[in-house]
């Protein structure tokens, strides 16, 4: 049953463009490299300057198939590229070479997770080729507008979903899942600072059973939180017009995050305000079989499959199961510290230590996956020695404080150069506790007359005393024996 605001039914429905990782652009051998100076990686073939013709990307095609294949779509064995007609400044043609009929990526669909543990399958419409324009630049130039036209001709893969999702949370949720999707198939970077990754968020109201409201579409917003932040406002605003006996008026509104607002940019087009028609000047694209099969074969397991394998074979639970596949280099890692540890049996510990220590280590340090100074190899070593007992969970943080400082030694070098293994020696324990009981006789009356913080306050004594290396369970289980 759907949730409902104050009685409203909120409909969502997102395009999402992602900028797909290709060398050069989707018509022409330009860079798409970021950070250039301005309008330096722009060819005659951008501008469009009289003479000059497209040629499409081959590439480009390839990563389309690879996501339609992620989201098991249909694709068109035959597409054709049309111009879609409108002026804007930093676009130079005056048109955008696009994909209106028979798409390349046709109907398919992706499973989103909520915080409750449910799952929803999202459907997605179709998933078109096309190309990015320029970009307009108004804080540089005082009374003016600065355009810079390297990005005009990026490849874009622009992913339209069906009006399926019913709150915010689904809405951030499929955004989540989508932009996991990219990045794991390697089609993007999904840079979302860097515009690789942006969001239309197509937002109506309606009453329960009533047809889909009049929908407004918040334009080119580029952080999962900024999506949640406007999608809020944008119904806040609906709600209020539609209870005042207002109507909503159809349009493209800009997402104010300073202002916490929705503001109107244009009233919104339909298709035939477009002009649509086939781009005289490219082929129709014809997709052979074979070419389908060849990247089906190159597809890695996707994040789905692998939240499923590491349940069954690794008897993780399904939230685990969950963070560490929000991303491909970290499933990978993940998988690297449970072979380095010593198999399967040691997954849980692995996993334990991947979303724990390892992870907040790389958030301090605000560093990606990636560029971690310590290895899965080295990880999954200490995690073997946590396994064995040769060190316990307390001194492990010792070691991998060492490690992340000292990335060229093992787990085994620092254990032994730091002297921190841990004692399993029963006798040598045993003693320890024996001048811990003897210093501290209040501590033991306390426990005999019942009071067990008395206990742990004994225990921390006898850790204390060893600097930490007593191992913990035989501390607790000689402790018991020599009191009772």
């Amino acid at each position: 049953m759907a949730k409902l605001i104050d009685g409203w039914e909120v409909v969502i429905g997102l395009e999402i463009h992602t900028q797909l990782n290709t060398q050069s652009k989707i018509f022409s051998g330009s860079s798409v490299a970021f950070g250039a100076e301005p309008n330096t990686q722009a060819s005659l073939v951008d501008l469009a300057m009289p003479g000059v013709l497209p040629v499409l990307n081959r590439e480009v095609v390839d990563k389309a198939i690879r996501l339609g294949l992620g989201i098991d779509a249909k694709i068109d064995r035959a597409s054709v590229f049309a111009r879609k007609n409108y002026f804007y400044p930093d676009s130079p043609k005056g048109y955008q070479i696009s994909q209106m009929d028979n798409p390349i990526v046709g109907l398919g669909h992706i499973d989103i997770f909520l915080e409750d543990g449910t799952q929803k399958r999202i459907g997605v419409t179709r998933a078109h080729l096309e190309e990015d324009a320029g970009k307009s630049l108004h804080e540089e130039f005082e009374g003016m507008t600065g355009i810079d036209l390297n990005r005009a001709g990026t490849p874009l893969l622009e992913i339209v979903s069906e009006p399926d999702m019913r709150s915010t949370e689904e809405a951030v949720a499929y955004v989540r899942a989508m932009h996991t999707l990219v990045r794991w198939l390697g089609i993007s970077d999904g840079n979302m600072a860097e515009g690789s990754f942006r969001c239309d968020c197509n937002i109506s109201l309606r009453r329960p059973g009533d047809e889909f409201g009049t929908r407004c579409e918040l334009k080119n917003i580029n952080s999962f939180r900024f999506i949640e932040k406007a999608i809020d406002v944008e119904i806040e605003r609906q709600m209020d017009i539609l209870e005042s006996g207002g109507k909503i008026v159809q349009e493209t509104r800009l997402f104010d995050p300073n202002k916490m607002e929705t503001r109107s940019m244009r009233s919104k087009e339909e298709a035939n305000d477009y002009r649509y028609f086939p781009d005289p000047d490219l082929l129709p694209v014809h997709i052979s079989e074979q070419q389908i099969l060849d990247i089906q074969a190159d597809m890695p397991e996707l994040p789905q499959a692998r939240r499923e394998r590491f349940i069954n074979a690794y008897a993780l639970t399904e939230y685990d199961a969950r963070v560490l596949t929000l991303s491909r280099d970290m499933a990978d890692f993940f998988e690297a510290v449970v072979v380095a540890a010593g198999g399967e049996k040691h997954a849980k510990i692995a996993a334990n230590w991947v979303m724990g220590e390892f992870s907040g280590a790389l958030n301090k340090a605000n560093l990606d996956i990636t560029h971690s100074p310590i290895s899965a190899a080295q990880l999954g070593g200490m995690v073997a020695r946590i396994v064995d007992n040769t060190i316990s969970g307390k001194i492990a943080k010792q070691v991998f404080a060492y490690l992340w400082e000292s990335p060229t030694q093992t787990a085994d070098q620092i254990i032994a150069e730091k002297g921190l293994k841990q004692e399993t020696d029963t006798g040598a324990i045993e003693a320890i506790i024996k001048d811990v009981l003897a210093a501290n006789e209040k501590m033991v009356e306390e426990y005999k007359s019942g009071k067990e913080k008395a206990f742990n306050g004994l225990v921390g004594q006898v850790m204390k005393a060893s600097r930490g290396k007593a191992n913990p369970a035989q501390v607790n289980q000689l402790m018991k024996q020599l009191l009772d």
